[in-house]
């Protein structure tokens, strides 16, 4: 059984960890998060010391290290995306071997620096790429593995998760916080592309603001059309009034349905962690290259079929 601790407790994804730390068969030691509504605990890990300051997990943390029977082995990070860095790096002084979601850092240069943590405290870090584990994601790379055809896939991807205007007053809408829409909701699909297609040729951005980016990814083998949106109005009229999320994957035309098994895919990713088989840094870096290029990038006119057929029809 290994030990863990939780930073983020309180936040939307937090539960996931919980119950994969549960599911593994280890324990949930101690929570930290400066909100106070982690009631969700209680029918998970009663038993886990929480805290509202980081000072005080710290030092119990730290305290916790002097024995070996009671030393945490693992952190799990679920903080908001600005604060992973910080947080990686003390969970790894701590001795411990780091879990992180996803965006795991904004930059390269940061990769860089927790590299160097890396190695200064002999830990690992290792990111929650998910979709990776995805049966319809790895059906897909398989086939596309063993294709003869030299010719590129041209690939749609489309992801509308509509969002209230709570989000906009929370860190996410912050840029200087979440890294943008295209970073917070967009990097697990660049993870995903990269994984299934290869190496990223070219990254053109055609538009972003606030609530949504488009643009045109070329990799090894697939041509990518992509619109990412947390507007409602974007979502396609067969959609509107009945579900807040439209999710679609075209490939040469034919959708690949991923829509189910979400659910348990981080208790598969703590299993693989837990085996020894996590995906590391640098495993992340080509996700991260490529939501910082999207960043800074200018904009560009689509040239021929490069463009989202949503852009034509932008609310905002």
């Amino acid at each position: 059984m290994k030990r863990f601790a939780l930073i983020g407790a309180a936040g939307y994804i937090a539960p996931r960890h919980m119950r994969a730390i549960k599911d593994t068969g280890n324990e949930l030691v101690s929570a930290y998060d400066i909100n106070d509504s982690v009631g969700i605990i209680d029918s998970i890990s009663p038993q886990s010391e929480f805290f509202t300051e980081f000072e005080r997990f710290y030092e119990h943390a730290w305290r916790l290290k002097r024995q070996p029977e009671t030393a945490l082995d693992y952190v799990a990070i679920c903080s908001p995306n600005y604060l992973h860095q910080p947080h990686i790096a003390a969970g790894l002084r701590l001795g411990c071997d780091v879990i992180c979601e996803k965006p795991l850092v904004p930059t390269p240069e940061a990769l860089d620096e927790l590299a160097l943590v890396e190695r200064e405290t002999g830990r690992r870090l290792y990111n929650i790429l998910q979709l990776r584990h995805h049966q319809a994601i790895l059906a897909l790379k398989e086939k596309v593995s063993s294709a003869r055809s030299e010719h590129k896939y041209d690939v749609e991807l489309t992801y509308i998760t509509s969002r209230g205007k709570w989000y906009m007053e929370s860190w996410k809408g912050d840029p200087r916080k979440s890294f943008g829409v295209a970073t917070n909701i967009g990097v697990h699909f660049y993870d995903m592309l990269h994984f299934i297609f290869g190496k990223l040729q070219r990254n053109v951005v055609h538009y972003t603001d606030a609530y949504k980016a488009a643009g045109y990814l070329e990799y090894e083998k697939a041509r990518v059309r992509w619109f990412l949106s947390i507007d409602a109005h974007d979502l396609p009229d067969a959609v509107k009034g009945k579900k807040p999320t439209y999710r679609s994957i075209t490939v040469n035309g034919e959708e690949i349905e991923f829509s189910e098994g979400f659910t348990d895919l981080h208790t598969v990713s703590y299993q693989e962690i837990l085996a020894g088989r996590g995906f590391g840094i640098a495993d992340a870096r080509h996700c991260v290259e490529t939501v910082n290029t999207i960043r800074s990038a200018a904009l560009s006119t689509p040239q021929n079929d490069e463009g989202h057929p949503f852009l034509k029809t932008l609310s905002r």
